[in-house]
């Protein structure tokens, strides 16, 4: 379904929302939608885009609820996912040697790298640079979660997440504040990514756990700081 249009009873099924709501949304446009011989059709990269943005907007029991509506629809069987699993050690810096936006990119890029899941860092940066400049993603709490717009399957191996924290914020677009923490989100597909970041983004809402997070001093302490907190969640 990833690469094809849905018509109102598979989306209202992918989204666990009712026909009728989803007839509501394309008629108020609240959703990108378009007419086809009189019918709604919705493109699938598109709902992701929407689905992204509502992700960026939502409270913490919306996100969970999120979450777990992506979960049902998910192809594989694993289960929710796990942060801590897709993030390994070799794969955040701390400090992140960067100064500038695209010094972080490019790093964030070479971090993902080192998992030797991702075999172009430079395709990578190129593809989150040119997402930034569309749309930035750093938030106000200081925090970006950096991914390309659309997922790079040809170059990845497998999703995976890179983090850098710098030892000072930087102008990074989006927010009038500085940002510190960066991380990298590099999904093999557009479901996959919705549920990263969904994951991702509950776990910055806690304000005292960032605050932790930002003081680890190392890879291996910034790592069992994501775990405890991805588990946290999964209770």
């Amino acid at each position: 379904m990833a690469e094809e249009d849905f018509d109102i009873s598979s989306l209202a099924a992918y989204l666990h929302m009712l026909p009728a709501q989803i007839i509501r949304l394309a008629e108020r446009g609240k959703i990108p939608a378009r007419r086809v011989g009189g019918d709604w059709r919705f493109s699938a990269h598109e709902v992701h885009l929407w689905l992204e943005d509502r992700i960026g907007l939502s409270d913490d029991s919306e996100l969970a609820q999120m979450e777990t509506n992506l979960e049902r629809t998910t192809k594989e069987t694993n289960g929710e996912i796990s942060i801590a699993e897709l993030l390994p050690e070799d794969a955040i810096a701390i400090p992140l040697a960067a100064r500038t936006r695209g010094s972080v990119i490019s790093a964030m890029a070479d971090l993902a790298c080192n998992t030797g899941l991702l075999w172009d860092p430079a395709k990578m940066a190129d593809a989150v640079a040119a997402r930034e400049d569309m749309h930035p993603t750093a938030l106000d709490i200081g925090v970006a979660l950096l991914h390309p717009r659309r997922p790079q399957s040809s170059i990845l191996g497998g999703s995976i997440l890179a983090l850098g924290i710098t030892s000072q914020g930087i102008p990074f677009g989006g927010t009038s504040g500085l940002t510190d923490v960066f991380f990298l989100i590099c999904a093999t597909d557009d479901h996959e990514h919705l549920r990263i970041l969904a994951r991702l983004s509950r776990m910055i809402t806690d304000a005292d756990w960032l605050a932790e997070l930002r003081e680890a001093t190392d890879s291996k302490n910034a790592h069992s700081l994501i775990a405890t907190r991805d588990a946290s969640l999964s209770t």
